[in-house]
């Protein structure tokens, strides 16, 4: 059972592969998701968290409210990097969790773990290949503007703070450009499928 780590800057493209692999018949575990899971009632990570930043962090029903947490850490590397160091091994441990159920379902399912953050975790060894979506700055900034209303000075700021095209391309077994139209970024994604699915 092949299992793609599939990891983008901002804006990049990253869900939009991620959507294209599903419909090719991949499975898709989604790190983000596992994120908020890490976060529920009841998980290892929710009293390790507690424990660290307080019991206001704790929603009324038990969980972790991300509001007042983000509050905790935004701005504070070193409070950030606190919570990371509670949450990606837990997130890794879902990951693993889920890779081996799907393959215990299906031993020829190809699975495609989607992490912004694959390579900061440390997690791109959990799959056979790593696939990198990457886009030029400025089409990622035209883009991210377009699409979430970001003023140049914040895209930028979150380009600046995230990991350069050139260092995620050095750790990549792939990469797949998403500079021009969705018929190239599609073209492209499909070259890639090729790569397992062949």
């Amino acid at each position: 059972m092949p299992i793609i780590c599939l990891t983008g800057g901002l804006a990049a493209g990253k869900s939009t592969a991620a959507q294209y692999f599903a419909e090719q018949g991949a499975e898709i575990i989604d790190a983000d998701k596992l994120g908020h899971e890490t976060y529920e009632a009841g998980s290892p990570a929710n009293d390790q968290i507690v424990a660290a930043f307080g019991p206001e962090v704790r929603a009324d029903d038990g969980s972790i409210d991300r509001k007042v947490l983000g509050s905790k850490v935004f701005g504070q590397p070193d409070a950030l990097k606190q919570l990371t160091d509670i949450v990606w091994p837990e997130i890794r441990t879902l990951a693993e969790a889920r890779c081996q159920a799907v393959s215990d379902q299906d031993p020829k399912a190809i699975v495609v773990l989607e992490a912004a953050v694959l390579f900061e975790a440390g997690w791109e060894d959990i799959g056979d290949e790593v696939w990198v979506v990457t886009a030029e700055p400025e089409v990622v900034i035209d883009r991210a503007i377009n699409r979430d209303g970001l003023t140049r000075e914040a895209i930028e700021a979150r380009l600046n703070s995230q990991l350069s095209n050139t260092e995620r391309r050095a750790k990549a077994d792939f990469v797949i450009e998403n500079n021009t139209d969705q018929e190239t970024f599609k073209a492209n994604l499909a070259t890639a499928w090729a790569r397992i699915d062949g």
